[in-house]
């Protein structure tokens, strides 16, 4: 565990970074912290309601964001934030289990802010965090989505997941509405494999 935990703080030595996008947007990506409960709370509200309710947290409570934000263990779930001017236009983060049949299998979870799609942040992001989960050592992928999330399962696809399964009718949104759910999933190759592959 303490190996673990000394090769995620070298892995986090490289933020705060500028990520330099196509769209020709500039922003910082780092870790969220203690102090971005404000920003990250009004990130959230930022999202149209119908958005909303398709989100598995209650992110419309404020004890919720203060509970992520005070209660972080990055070694479970590091989120990257995206940042412009201090302001949160991105995150995505890193779920991990610690012990059981799926400690090899990271979960990836991304969200963008709404005046900032379509300029090529989530990509950026998916792909930091990619390179993280490969320094890890962690040997798989996986995104879960409802079917109308069509822009982000592109964006995971142009990355390089793939569809693992999809279920009719298998989950409820906040307002108990049923949607398609869509697993995808990325093999990995770690550092090593990279270095005896050249």
């Amino acid at each position: 565990m303490d190996d673990g935990l000394s090769i995620l703080n070298e892995i986090l030595e490289v933020f705060p970074k500028e990520l330099q996008l196509e769209s020709g947007l500039s922003c910082h990506a780092r870790p969220l912290t203690d102090a971005d409960q404000t920003p990250f709370w009004d990130f959230f509200q930022a999202v149209p309601q119908e958005e909303r309710v398709l989100i598995k947290h209650h992110v419309h409570r404020p004890e919720v964001i203060a509970e992520w934000c005070s209660e972080i263990d990055y070694g479970r779930n590091l989120p990257i934030l995206a940042l412009v001017d201090g302001q949160v236009i991105g995150v995505c983060t890193l779920h991990q289990q610690l012990g059981g049949w799926k400690r090899h299998i990271g979960r990836i979870s991304v969200f963008i802010h709404p005046l900032f799609r379509g300029r090529g942040i989530a990509k950026a992001l998916v792909s930091e965090v990619v390179g993280i989960a490969q320094k890890m050592g962690l040997e798989k992928l996986e995104a879960e989505f409802i079917a109308a999330q069509e822009r982000a399962i592109r964006v995971f696809a142009l990355i390089g997941f793939s569809e693992l399964l999809r279920m009719e009718d298998y989950v409820r949104d906040m307002q108990a509405i049923s949607h398609d759910y869509v697993l995808m999933g990325m093999d990995l190759t770690t550092d090593e494999e990279y270095a005896s592959a050249g």
